[in-house]
């Protein structure tokens, strides 16, 4: 892989966590869990490649910016994405409470 092979990747990498973030905001979860797939896959090849590419300095800062821009996108996905899973992680737990209670009471282990 040359150099504008990498930059391309990493290019590549950037537009899918944009569209990850408008997923998220949107509330398209089968969508951002595709997108996810996706960036899965680019980042694997990415690490598969990296190495063997030597950068110019231009290249590097341009990687840096595009790395930047990657990490914003994640962070404004996981501020949307967290508070959902721990609602949807409370509504698990309270489900489980009331199965294990029914349980109990079926059973007669109430007392």
């Amino acid at each position: 892989m040359d150099s504008k092979q990498l930059i391309n990747l990493y290019e590549e990498i950037k537009t899918v966590t944009n569209k990850m973030v408008i997923a998220a905001q949107n509330g398209e979860w089968d969508n951002l869990i595709q997108l996810e797939r996706k960036c899965r896959q680019l980042t694997d090849e990415l690490t598969r490649n990296e190495s063997k590419t030597l950068l110019t300095h231009e290249l590097q800062q341009r990687k840096i910016e595009i790395i930047h821009q990657v990490l914003d996108d994640d962070a404004q996905i996981r501020s949307i994405t967290e508070p959902w899973m721990k609602k949807l992680q409370d509504i698990l737990c309270t489900n489980e409470r009331k199965r294990n209670l029914q349980q109990a009471y079926v059973s007669g282990n109430i007392f």
